[in-house]
């Protein structure tokens, strides 16, 4: 099939997506539609809960596996849309609707990119494609439960709009529960250990604190506090306040090695990671699909925002169109150029790597 016929029918299929709700967990519709996408295509696929995936015509297990991936849940949409975030909308060639650009065009581009591969001979690379569920809200039936059903993967392209730019690297997140303690009292009697006041040190150790090894490609570890809770009424001290703390990890620390810096060092009198496994991810700039894309005259870049690159454990490559700063935002949209301009990029990609 053509490229343009493809990039028509991959626009056809977003619209779809985009007027069928699929929230983080409530993905069985639109896994339906992208089933419908395979069928039409005549190419065998497989089906785990809300997540479809399938392989490349003539798979080698003698050679290395190339994984494309995207997601097709959404975040529920914002108070402030203006239009109806689940009507497929075309204006002044934007596609407006919930998950236009959050990721349904990286994922319809990818699809055609892996459909116009599909049955091509003596690949240099398998090719396995993953449209996740679950991304948004990082839960447990997304992609990080499909590495131990598909093949093993080598190296990743995930699909995330990066106006088609190489995401050579991605910070990672780790979450805090900590908690500060005090002495419970009666708010009209003398305190000296005031859970409340004990944590105006702590928030600012918080704001002051920096991690000695910043990154190349994502800068310095990004650290924030982002909640705080304690009391249950006006005249009783609290016995501890809870912080929420929210770090970004560059490439130049683990998970844990974050979390032992914290558990070391911080002032709180407890403080605990909810999950080590939202990793930093980074592709070597000597690795082919870069040196092709730089060649292709892309952009390289670090991304300070969270993907599907963090369940994995091999190198990989954020890309995709459109632009990250319309994610989750009030009458989404992508261009329909970017989705075209993004199927062209990819598939040239691919014929400078794997064929």
């Amino acid at each position: 099939m053509r490229i343009e016929k493809l990039t028509e029918n991959a626009i056809s299929l977003l619209k779809n997506l985009i007027e069928t709700q699929s929230f983080s967990t409530e993905e069985h519709n639109t896994a339906k539609l992208i089933e419908g996408w395979f069928i039409e295509n005549e190419i065998p696929f497989k089906r785990t809960k809300n997540n479809i995936w399938a392989t490349n015509k003539h798979f080698d297990e003698s050679k290395p596996t190339l994984l494309l991936n995207s997601h097709h849940d959404t975040v529920h949409p914002n108070s402030a849309y203006t239009k109806d975030p689940l009507k497929a909308i075309v204006e002044d060639g934007k596609l407006y609707g919930l998950g236009s650009n959050d990721a349904g065009g990286c994922l319809v581009s990818l699809i055609a990119t892996f459909t116009n591969f599909y049955a091509q001979e003596n690949l240099k690379y398998n090719l396995v494609i993953v449209a996740s569920a679950e991304e948004e809200n990082s839960g447990p039936d997304g992609l990080n439960s499909m590495l131990a059903i598909i093949p093993d993967i080598d190296v990743a392209i995930v699909g995330e709009p990066t106006l088609m730019n190489l995401a050579v690297a991605e910070k990672g997140l780790v979450v805090f529960d900590a908690v500060v303690e005090g002495t419970p009292s009666h708010a009209a009697h003398p305190n000296n250990n005031n859970a409340i006041y004990n944590t105006i040190e702590v928030l600012q150790w918080f704001k002051d604190f920096k991690f000695d090894k910043p990154s190349v490609a994502l800068g310095d570890v990004k650290m924030t506090v982002t909640q705080i809770n304690a009391g249950k009424q006006h005249n009783v001290v609290p016995a501890h306040v809870d912080l929420v703390v929210d770090v970004r990890v560059n490439d130049a620390y683990s998970n844990k090695e974050i979390a032992d810096i914290l558990q070391e060092k911080s002032p709180c009198t407890k403080i605990t990671p909810r999950s080590l496994r939202l990793n930093s991810s980074s592709i070597s700039t000597n690795h082919d699909l870069v040196k092709a894309g730089i060649a292709m005259g892309r952009a390289t870049y670090g991304s300070p925002t969270l993907s599907d690159q963090s369940v994995l454990s091999c190198q990989s490559l954020k890309l995709g169109p459109g632009d990250s700063t319309r994610s989750h935002s009030a009458d989404e949209f992508i261009y329909l150029s970017e989705i075209e301009e993004g199927i062209k990029i990819y598939v040239e990609l691919l014929n400078r790597v794997i064929v």
